[in-house]
């Protein structure tokens, strides 16, 4: 398994050829894992991909072991051994779909490196408002037509794109994901464009496969009390591995039964778990339910839409320079001076106004000041006869302004207080400036 490292620049500092070059699975952003060097992805939960695994295949061996077993001669004309074949055939089609479901791209949108470009309205309505063409903010949101209606896309911040209709970044993989359904721990990925079909099809094989072994299992303790002559009871109490399974079958299949009966519905409105719970399309049209037969055409008898990733690509010089500067092109995000957070990720919003962007401006004069040390420090050494004025007028007021701005932010952070301040010593200076001038102005003349 592999988990991509934090980006960095492509190419590193060899001559950039191909073989240097990481591939995007390395550099991947969100927060995925991969397997075969970017051959399968799955979520940052796929640990509990394993626990369903052995929720499925635990049973199955006990059922094969202490059921089918003993059912292989009990059904003429050696049909009793089609029920431990179709049993193993069953658990590998559901394991099958499984790993369909958990190791594919479930319709993962691009990042962008930098936020898209307004479109000539924005910039009209922005300009009109007296601002600049670098304080131009996207809108937060914009309108498009699905079949008619006008649906609301949203402007993801971590993505810096629009997202498609029905779209929906998840907080847990970090990513934008087309038909975003939900995020399903059981198989640790999320379910989207490319995967429901396979979820579906998972999800409702497993409630199939439990009510086989669920009716195999009666189907043995009745035999047991026809060939013994005794009560259901008794014969129950001849095969404890039968009771369990049937009480572990009983359990499973009110999870896996009602999902599957969910999502049947869900298919059969056209809708997803997550417009299902949010938007509530019984109160309001629903713009992308086309009838019945023809939403459950879309979901089993198109074509999967190719990945819009190349998981195993190596990744452009070019691109990784632009990824690790990552350009505004003198555009804010429509967040930009508001709150800082998103709602859908389950994050507190933070003021961009608080202490901590204080520190942020002290940390930056501090090392400016340093820079401005080391400048001067080198102008010394390598002169030593060359005085503090001998330096340049532009770096001595560079200096004494980033000095006097740094004892006034630590004291009082930013505010309108440290604002005053600076003007009154800034008046000061200037006034002994003047008396200094005329000082000694009067001594050159006598």
């Amino acid at each position: 398994m592999y988990a991509p490292q934090s980006s960095r620049g492509a190419g590193g500092s060899g001559s950039g050829s191909a073989a240097e070059q990481p591939r995007v699975y390395q550099v991947w952003r969100g927060s995925n894992e991969f397997l075969l060097q970017g051959r399968f992805i799955f979520g940052p939960d796929v640990r509990s991909l394993f626990l369903t695994i052995f929720l499925i295949l635990a049973p199955v061996l006990v059922f094969c072991i202490f059921v089918a077993s003993h059912l292989i001669n009990d059904f003429p004309d050696h049909w009793g051994i089609s029920v431990m074949v179709v049993v193993v055939v069953f658990t590998v089609y559901d394991l099958t779909l499984l790993l369909l479901t958990s190791g594919r791209d479930p319709g993962i949108v691009p990042r962008n490196t930098h936020p898209p470009e307004p479109e000539p309205s924005d910039l009209n309505n922005d300009t009109g408002n007296g601002q600049t063409p670098q304080q131009l903010r996207l809108p937060r949101t914009k309108d498009v037509y699905v079949n008619g209606v006008i649906v609301k896309v949203k402007y993801c911040d971590t993505c810096m794109l629009y997202r498609p209709p029905r779209c929906s970044h998840c907080s847990i993989c970090n990513n934008c994901v087309e038909r975003f359904d939900h995020h399903c721990p059981w198989v640790g990925q999320c379910i989207g464009l490319r995967n429901y079909r396979f979820f579906y099809m998972f999800v409702f094989s497993t409630t199939l496969l439990c009510l086989y072994v669920f009716g195999f299992c009666w189907v043995y303790i009745i035999k047991i009390r026809n060939a013994e002559d005794s009560s259901i009871w008794k014969a129950m109490l001849k095969t404890p591995a039968s009771m369990v399974l049937i009480i572990y079958c009983f359990i499973c299949v009110w999870f896996v039964g009602g999902l599957s009966v969910f999502h049947f519905y869900l298919i059969s409105t056209n809708q997803t778990t997550y417009e299902n719970f949010r938007y509530r399309y019984d109160r309001r049209a629903n713009p992308h339910n086309r009838g019945v037969v023809n939403n459950f055409l879309e979901i089993f008898c198109t074509a999967v839409p190719a990945s819009k990733n190349n998981f195993r690509a190596r990744v452009p010089v070019d691109q990784g320079l632009q990824q690790s500067r990552a350009p505004t092109r003198g555009f804010m995000s429509p967040n930009m001076g508001k709150p800082v957070g998103d709602l859908e990720l389950g994050r507190k919003p933070v003021s961009w106004d608080e202490p901590r962007s204080a520190a942020d401006i002290r940390d930056l004069e501090v090392g400016m000041g340093g820079m401005l040390d080391e400048k001067e420090g080198r102008i010394t050494h390598a002169s030593p006869d060359l005085s503090r004025e001998a330096l340049p007028a532009e770096l001595m007021e560079g200096r004494a302004g980033m000095h006097s701005r740094r004892s006034s932010w630590g004291h009082r952070s930013g505010t309108s207080e440290s604002m005053d301040s600076i003007a009154v010593q800034m008046g000061t200076e200037a006034t002994w400036g003047s008396v200094s001038s005329g000082h000694g102005t009067t001594s050159g003349t006598h």
